[in-house]
């Protein structure tokens, strides 16, 4: 799948726009989804991040905010996997620059949304994108 070019939607974004569209989504999007846009949200709210990320981080939301995706929100399950795959594109672009009270402003956000097993696999999620991280840093720390 080919990203489109999400920072032609950074227009798109407004705070209250992206609180509208995650509360009216939510559980069908999914935990995972609303972690990364809540992490990304929160992210973009900070003062420990750099413009450049900030602008990559209003391009992405401005992405999953608008009604114009190239798979409408509307169509089950593939509609919302574009929305999450520009997320995590850009989750991966800044996942080590993120600070932890960002990561917990947005567990404690979620577990008003979601239950404990759904609370669990956003935990594994977010273990297994750790341990990827590490061997990434690991491998260019040996180049």
């Amino acid at each position: 799948m080919e990203l489109p070019d999400f920072m032609s939607y950074s227009d798109k974004f407004s705070s209250k726009g992206f609180v509208e569209k995650i509360s009216r989504i939510a559980k069908r999007a999914g935990s995972k989804l609303v972690y990364v846009a809540l992490v990304l949200f929160y992210t973009l709210q900070s003062k420990e991040v750099s413009l450049k990320d900030k602008a990559i981080i209003v391009g992405a939301l401005g992405y999953l905010i608008s009604p114009l995706d190239v798979i409408p929100d509307a169509i089950p399950i593939v509609g919302l996997s574009e929305d999450l795959t520009v997320l995590m594109y850009v989750i991966n672009k800044i996942w080590v620059d993120v600070p932890d009270d960002v990561k917990t402003k947005a567990r404690t956000k979620l577990s008003e949304w979601f239950d404990e097993d759904e609370l669990a696999e956003v935990e594994e999620f977010l273990n297994e994108h750790q341990k990827k991280g590490e061997k990434t840093e690991s491998v260019e720390e040996a180049r």
